[in-house]
């Protein structure tokens, strides 16, 4: 008995469309609390409480790693985030180290939520989850400005509801 052939599917290509770039003015802030709390710490409450002196060597090491951190992570991470929503599936492309592409078929959304941080209002954006059952969690658009994002609910919530399928 031999199995018909199966057409070998093109390589899976990014996701079109890409955040807000002020995407990468909120990761750059946030990275940067990151580190003056870090610094703070190392410089302040080790030496007050005596449980970790720090030489000011590592200190001023401690502080160029997170300057060359907060500089160039977040335009990598802008480069990276990408996202579509087709007829059949929502798509994800994330991270800065270590790249992940999600889909998500619109059979399988069981929710779609938008979420608004303290430092993503600051700059107008928002991000959406769209939670299905699989192991793996929830897909995240994060970085996208909060009108689209609002839009992006609704379409999102509409396009899953009128297809078949129970969710899970």
């Amino acid at each position: 008995m031999t199995v018909p052939s199966q057409p070998i599917p093109a390589a899976l290509r990014e996701p079109s469309q890409r955040v807000s770039p002020r995407a990468q003015l909120m990761w750059g802030l946030t990275a940067a609390l990151e580190a003056v709390v870090l610094l703070v710490v190392l410089t302040v409450a080790g030496p007050v409480t005596e449980w970790a002196p720090v030489p000011w060597w590592a200190v001023v090491l401690v502080a160029l790693v997170a300057a060359a951190y907060v500089c160039v992570v977040p335009k990598w991470r802008y480069r990276v985030h990408r996202w579509e929503v087709t007829g059949t599936a929502v798509y994800t492309q994330t991270g800065w180290w270590a790249r992940e592409r999600r889909i998500a078929p619109m059979s399988r959304i069981q929710t779609v939520d938008h979420a608004e941080g303290a430092v993503a209002r600051l700059f107008g954006l928002a991000t959406v989850t769209v939670t299905t059952a699989s192991a793996a969690g929830a897909l995240e658009i994060a970085g996208l400005e909060r009108d689209r994002a609002l839009a992006l609910v609704d379409e999102l919530t509409l396009m899953a509801e009128t297809l078949p399928g129970d969710a899970t």
